[in-house]
């Protein structure tokens, strides 16, 4: 029987990154996925896939809508090979997943491929997908086993017509009409993927706005650009029903006034969120806790009800993010390691894809008014930026949230071109604790984005922005 010092269930980017660090520290580590690609959800059906589609449908909205403004003709009509670009999506997967074979190798990382399942606190078994199984053991157990989308209880998801995120990644034709169950950031991003590449996309969300999490600006902001865009909005839609008709999808729902709607599309996508995936765990062998919700119990050490196992990532409480994973992960083998890490998760920022992209960190308007938290705002629009102006991204804003009393930073909210790659920024500032004024006195490069910020931070220190 092999005997590891940690062993990971899960190789998502919490799970390899975890294994990764237990490696760095010495540690013997062995990664167990069911799966025969390493990478989770993120890498193979999540994530990088996505993104990968996401850029691919931008470069054609910008060949059909804008190319031709910056000087660029296009002879006959720009057409779209769905095939070609579900393979480059691949290609990218397929890319990213040999990189962390690679990195298990580097590592000296033993993986093995099957269903991990406690036989007790200390040994795992391995149920291969070939038949036969094989017992580890493992001083320490990182449960890294993710998430899976979640569905509501009446609806039938038939992966043909009424589908997730998981078969939105990988359509043979491009939908007549897309209907999108939930206005969260899997729907809209590839709610958009299908709209910029010719469907009508309509978006049926429970609550009164999109990204109902986020600050209540960033929603507003968002909600009018898409619209512009051509996407339609239903919020305040209870759905109550989805059946398929043969190659339609019919959605029933009530709006906010009781009032039943109808919507027909060929393609329901129902993005309403996800789930904590533990099946297969046999988590009770080992002692593990498991909440009502589905997640493992947790202490703020990421220590299970059992001292020697502890859990990460989408199957504990928090923010199901996959950078909120790797820090877990970082985390949980610094401390099995003896030293004493810290994770903030004040400081984890939330992105949303979109063209224009959404970024935040740290507090909302609406949660420092719930708190009492005595406030001021700076606010600085994208399109008073030079270099917006050139790229044509005039769409959003910065707005930075500052103590009233001593300046300091509590909460950074973007709406705009590059944005998800802006927000680091903001993250940086808070970590260190800076002021807006801090901020607005740091050299930022012109023309850049990045200007925003600097005006934004201007603005909440004593309302003095220069470009506006």
């Amino acid at each position: 029987m092999s005997k590891y010092d940690v062993a990971v269930i899960g190789s998502g980017p919490g799970g390899y990154v975890a294994a990764i660090r237990c490696a760095q520290l010495g540690m013997k580590t062995a990664i167990i996925e069911k799966y025969s690609t390493l990478g989770g959800t993120c890498l193979n059906v999540g994530c990088i896939p996505s993104k990968a589609l996401l850029d691919s449908s931008h470069h054609y909205d910008d060949a059909v809508r804008h190319f031709e403004e910056h000087g660029i003709e296009i002879p006959g009509d720009v057409k779209i090979n769905l095939e070609k670009m579900m393979e480059r999506k691949s290609a990218v997967v397929s890319q990213t997943i040999d990189g962390i074979g690679f990195l298990m190798k580097k590592n000296k990382i033993d993986v093995y491929e099957g269903i991990g399942s406690f036989k007790d606190a200390t040994h795992i078994t391995i149920d291969k997908t070939e038949g036969d199984s094989e017992t580890i053991e493992a001083k320490n157990t990182i449960i890294a086993t993710g998430s899976k989308p979640a569905s509501l209880p009446f609806i039938e998801i038939d992966k043909e017509r009424i589908i997730t995120s998981t078969e939105a990644l990988k359509l043979k034709e491009i939908p007549k009409h897309m209907i999108v169950i939930g206005g969260g950031v899997i729907g809209l991003e590839l709610g958009q993927v299908y709209k910029r590449l010719g469907a009508e996309v309509s978006v049926v969300e429970y609550l009164d706005r999109i990204i109902p999490t986020m600050d209540s600006a960033l929603s507003k902001e968002l909600t009018k650009v898409l619209k512009k865009q051509g996407v339609k909005f239903y919020t305040s839609h209870k759905v109550g029903g989805v059946e398929r008709k043969g190659d339609e999808v019919v959605i029933t729902a009530e709006d906010k006034k009781g009032k039943s709607v109808e919507f027909k599309g060929d393609y329901c996508l129902v993005s309403v969120g996800r789930k904590p995936y533990t099946d297969g765990l046999n988590a009770d062998a080992a002692g593990v806790k498991i909440d009502d919700r589905g997640r493992v119990e947790v202490n703020e050490h990421l220590q299970t009800s059992v001292k020697n196992i502890y859990a990460i990532g989408d199957v504990v409480k928090g923010t199901m993010l996959a950078h909120k994973a790797e820090e877990e992960g970082t985390f949980v083998a610094e401390t099995i390691a003896g030293q004493k890490p810290h994770i903030d998760y004040n400081l984890i920022p939330g992105v949303v894809y979109t063209w224009p992209e959404v970024a935040a960190v740290g507090k909302t308007e609406e949660q420092l008014k719930e708190e009492g938290i005595k406030y001021k705002e700076g606010k600085f629009p994208m399109r008073a930026l030079g270099r917006s102006r050139a790229s044509g991204d005039i769409d959003g804003f910065v707005k930075i949230l500052a103590d009233e009393k001593t300046d300091e930073v509590l909460g950074v909210h973007m709406v705009g071109a590059r944005v998800a790659d802006l927000i680091a920024e903001a993250v940086t500032a808070m970590e260190f604790r800076a002021s807006a004024e801090d901020i607005s006195r740091m050299s930022h490069a012109h023309p850049t984005y990045a200007e925003a910020v600097k005006e934004a931070a201007l603005a909440a220190t004593d309302n003095r922005p220069l470009h506006i």
